[in-house]
């Protein structure tokens, strides 16, 4: 038989849960512009060409991959670190802009995903769309890219909103 009084403990013990909820979720909200900044520094980096910027956000055994598809097989494919940076870094025509949008971010601790829609351009002319997902964690108090992968397509590709 359930009391008055009882349920009333359920109540309260339902709203501390809330409340425990809440203020884990305001400790992880100021970390997710830190999260947030090593991938805009990553892209940014890509724009310059700048190969020193975008290994500094990257940790040593950072894993690159790309989710494929090629004669309607599924597959992955890798790249190195290095063989990364030296195409970024060689001298290219036109600015490589990959431009992200509706980042999700997921943490605990010193873990964090980043799960963003893309939009890749040479120059002004669109090449690509796909989605990128970050893996990051803390390292001596800095976030880094532990793994990218991402998929490639040309369409569909939705057009950005404005």
């Amino acid at each position: 038989m359930v009391t008055r009084r009882s349920g009333g403990w359920l109540i309260a013990g339902g709203m501390a849960l809330l409340l425990c909820a809440d203020a884990v979720e305001a400790q992880q909200a100021p970390e997710e512009p830190a999260i947030l900044s090593v991938v805009k520094q990553l892209f940014d980096g890509m724009r310059r060409s700048d190969s020193a910027m975008i290994r500094s956000t990257l940790h040593p055994g950072a894993l690159l991959a790309t989710a494929v598809v090629r004669l309607d097989k599924a597959g992955v494919e890798f790249d190195t670190v290095d063989a990364f940076l030296k195409a970024v870094a060689t001298p290219h025509d036109s600015v490589w802009d990959e431009r992200i949008r509706n980042p999700i971010v997921h943490r605990d601790g010193t873990l964090a995903v980043v799960w963003a829609e893309y939009r890749f351009y040479v120059g002004s002319r669109f090449n690509h769309c796909g989605v990128d997902t970050f893996t990051l964690a803390k390292v001596n108090d800095a976030w880094k890219v532990v793994s990218l992968v991402d998929t490639r397509r040309r369409q569909p590709c939705p057009e950005p909103k404005t």
